[in-house]
């Protein structure tokens, strides 16, 4: 499992704009994080 604790998140391009956005992390080694904005602190 990717260290989350360095990830950093931005929000999708492909969310909508009625507070229901997907965040995705890139800057990990070999792993694409996604989490749903409203509730950030959920892990795995």
């Amino acid at each position: 499992m990717a260290d989350l604790s360095i990830a950093t998140w931005r929000k999708s391009t492909r969310s909508g704009n009625e507070g229901a956005c997907v965040e995705v992390a890139d800057n990990l080694p070999g792993t694409i994080a996604v989490r749903d904005s409203k509730d950030p602190h959920v892990r795995p």
